[in-house]
């Protein structure tokens, strides 16, 4: 496989159709080796638009466990806007690919990742790209007290959830921006919440699916 030529119609072919056209993110693209964050098993697909498992077997899609498609990344780093000297949280660390993205256009990144496994993974990932302000820690972030290292100019969830969860909402300064994927299958809206100091105000500019990410709020289902 020609490496950068698979990459250039990664971005060409992938990304900018689906109106991801900020120069700085489609150069960031070319740049950070997307291909080395990807499992030996599935390097072959690492330009493709798939969601890319990060464990052997059918349950790592279901616990989420997988790399979002590139151009639903590069979207969503499009629509948080980040400058450079932003503090971001990342829910969902995965490979570290995202993470390392962030890490690019932010000051510092802190990514959360529930499992011990894939933080561990991750963190090497970073470190080998060079990424050394972004921080891995293996934690539930549904679950965690996070108000020491809140608040935050920017917080992307890479992964989907049934509602906004409020415990990240809290996190964000006067300014700063959310990012989910929320709704259920088949169709998810990408929700961008910008806290506007007295109020916070929601758009959803484009539709995806994604993996759920873990033990957020699910709510209560009718039933006959």
């Amino acid at each position: 496989m020609n490496v950068e030529q698979a990459r250039f119609n990664m971005i060409e072919q992938q990304i900018r159709p689906w109106d991801v056209l900020d120069a700085r993110v489609l150069e960031l693209l070319a740049v950070v080796r997307r291909e080395d964050f990807v499992p030996p098993a599935h390097r072959a697909l690492a330009f493709a638009d798939l969601e890319l498992p990060l464990k052997p077997g059918e349950d790592a899609v279901r616990r989420g466990q997988v790399m979002l498609a590139p151009r639903v990344e590069a979207r969503m780093l499009q629509d948080l806007q980040l400058a450079k000297h932003e503090k971001v949280l990342e829910v969902g660390t995965g490979s570290g690919f995202m993470a390392a993205l962030l890490g690019h256009r932010a000051q510092r990144v802190l990514s959360l990742e529930i499992d011990n496994e894939l933080a561990q993974t991750a963190h090497a990932n970073l470190q080998r790209a060079g990424a050394l302000n972004v921080e891995v820690r293996a934690l539930d972030a549904a679950r965690a007290d996070l108000s020491n290292d809140g608040p935050f100019d920017a917080i992307v969830l890479s992964g989907s959830v049934a509602e906004l969860p409020q415990s990240m909402l809290d996190l964000l300064k006067p300014g700063g921006r959310l990012m989910a994927i929320v709704g259920d299958e088949p169709v998810m809206r990408a929700t961008l919440v910008q806290h506007a100091g007295n109020s916070l105000v929601s758009t959803q500019p484009w539709d995806t699916c994604a993996p759920r990410l873990l033990n957020f709020p699910e709510p209560a289902r009718f039933r006959f």
